[in-house]
């Protein structure tokens, strides 16, 4: 009969158990949470899903941002342009990216580049949304003290900032607001170009603007020799600077470095948003200050431009005065105390400012005013003009409505304050450009456009701010349009001939450089038809002229896009 070895069991373990369950000695559960995803992340042996998605403590991911991440870490190797449309979450995607790789161990340190007024609140999301403890750098100690480090492109390519970075390996580079990366002369390409980085991130929502060598260069950052060589890439895909040849096969090498979403892709949350008009009439006095400085700019525009001489201030005197009185009133006065300038010139000047003057009160200003108790909500009012931004403030206070200013002139604590004030306490936000990028605002459903921009891109960037991922109500525009002035034509322009609140910022984008026109180049053309208009009806015939080819170009960008010629 076979005899059994004896066996021999080891019971220390379960003897600890009831020891330690016994004395209540238990570790505390978030700890044990945190062995257990780390265990997790060790044994994970492919990147088919986010691993990071039970470590966010506040955000809740769209499915296209879950898809965008998994295919850049997946497929792309980390390194990839993120180039969504306006207002779908480009910022969302990068974090859960870098949270991907800091939770598999694949990145310890990293620094993100973004404008300097976007810093503060690159760093606070990082942390609140991802967990991730990011800093903001602050003098040239932060290099090296930081393993996540959010930095103003600005500050980051002036020495000694810029040796500091350059001396080190990130693991990862962020780059927001990429489009500005687009000319590879520049200090900002040549600076992200030679940063030591094994994984790269461009997020801009306009990979093309005007050219398509911003294109490669954009790419040559992230993967050179994806397009090949400059001259194979130019004679293989451009027709010319802002048409591609071979579409399909550019098309096919850009998907390997280039995730695009877009807002008719797919059943996105995004709210209605609704445009109104609001017309006004000017006082008598406001209207013979208007004509006399309208009259004034077209005559001296036209010897100036003869002569070669700059006419940069007279297009600013004019947007001004569409503005508001106020703003081009203290243009002219620091305009007539210029030593340099002539007699009669002078003359002319510091009559137009006694015209100014006598204006008892300004009709756009109390409309605006007006609007805000109509809206009885929180609202955001956009005004080109540091001038028409401080009248503003002043009256909004005399008239007991809680306002705050935002500007870009500010520091970045006091932006990040002015943004707090407005979301607690005040009512109404007053904001220059500076306001139009950067800024998410979706507690707030009121757009107050005082005064429209030339520049039809900058108007998008402004409803950007509230009409986005995350709004949950309507939004509401409101243009104010001054009866008889050019600003009432370029308000039917925008909103009746383009439609441009139709459009996303990409769209507009694309059109204008089918029309082989830039943005910027709109805003000269506009100066240019109200000085050689021979009477407003010319100068709006014009401007009708520009919408029907405008138009056109559109329906022919949508019929090639519904055959799949597009790019993207």
């Amino acid at each position: 009969m076979l005899s059994l070895p004896d066996i021999q069991i080891d019971d220390r373990p379960f003897r600890e158990f009831v020891d330690r369950a016994g004395e209540g000695r238990w570790d505390p559960w978030s700890l044990f949470r945190l062995a257990l995803d780390a265990r997790r992340a060790r044994l994970s042996r492919n990147f088919d899903g986010l691993i990071c998605l039970d470590q966010l403590p506040t955000v809740i991911p769209y499915p296209h941002q879950i898809r965008t991440a998994e295919r850049v870490i997946r497929d792309l190797q980390g390194r990839a342009i993120l180039a969504d449309e306006v207002g779908l979450g480009k910022t969302i995607e990068a974090g859960l990216i870098l949270k991907e790789y800091i939770v598999r161990d694949l990145v310890r340190r990293a620094l993100i580049l973004v404008p300097a007024s976007l810093v503060l609140q690159w760093t606070r999301e990082l942390n609140e949304k991802f967990g991730i403890p990011a800093f903001a750098q602050r003098n040239e100690w932060s290099w090296t003290t930081y393993d996540i480090l959010v930095a103003s492109m600005d500050t980051t390519k002036r020495e000694p900032h810029r040796q500091a970075v350059l001396s080190q390996t990130w693991d990862m580079v962020i780059v927001d607001e990429a489009h500005k990366l687009k000319n590879r002369k520049t200090r900002n390409w040549q600076l992200v170009n030679q940063i030591p980085k094994k994984y790269c991130l461009l997020l801009t929502a306009t990979p093309i603007q005007n050219d398509l060598r911003e294109l490669y260069n954009l790419i040559t950052l992230l993967r050179p020799g994806q397009l090949g060589s400059f001259r194979e890439f130019s004679r293989n895909f451009v027709k010319d600077k802002r048409t591609p040849k071979n579409p399909a096969e550019l098309r096919r090498a850009l998907s390997e470095i280039m995730i695009r979403n877009k807002r008719s892709d797919g059943d996105l949350p995004f709210t209605r948003r609704h445009v109104r008009q609001v017309p006004l009439q000017l006082s008598p006095e406001e209207r013979r200050f208007y004509d006399a400085v309208t009259s004034f700019i077209r005559g001296e525009y036209r010897r100036r431009r003869e002569a070669a001489q700059n006419v940069l201030h007279l297009i600013t005197l004019q947007r001004e005065i569409c503005s508001s009185p106020y703003a081009a009133l203290c243009t002219l006065e620091r305009m007539a105390k210029d030593p340099d300038q002539p007699p009669y010139l002078r003359t002319q000047l510091l009559e137009l400012c006694e015209l100014g003057a006598q204006i008892p009160a300004y009709t756009k200003v109390e409309t605006t005013i007006d609007l805000i108790r109509q809206i009885d909500d929180k609202a955001i009012v956009f005004t080109e003009y540091r001038a028409s931004q401080d009248f503003l403030l002043y009256m909004m206070k005399r008239h007991g409505i809680g306002c705050v200013p935002f500007r870009g002139g500010f520091g970045r604590g006091k932006k990040d304050w002015m943004k707090e004030i407005f979301s607690k306490r005040a009512r109404v936000m007053i904001a220059t450009e500076a306001g139009g990028e950067g800024l998410n605002l979706q507690f707030c459903n009121q757009v107050i456009n005082f005064d429209l921009p030339w520049n039809p891109m900058r108007v998008e960037q402004r409803i950007g701010r509230v009409h986005r991922l995350g709004q949950t109500r309507d939004v509401y525009v409101y243009n104010l349009a001054t009866a008889g002035t050019i600003e009432q034509s370029i308000v039917e322009l925008l909103q009746d001939k383009i439609r441009l609140f139709e459009l996303v910022i990409g769209e507009l984008d694309l059109i204008l450089g089918r029309m082989h026109m830039s943005a910027e180049d709109f805003e000269k053309k506009l100066m240019d038809w109200l000085v050689e208009a021979e009477s407003p009806e010319d100068f709006q015939t014009r401007l009708n002229e520009f919408g029907e080819r405008f138009r056109t170009v559109r329906a022919e960008w949508e019929k090639e896009k519904a055959t799949e010629l597009d790019l993207f």
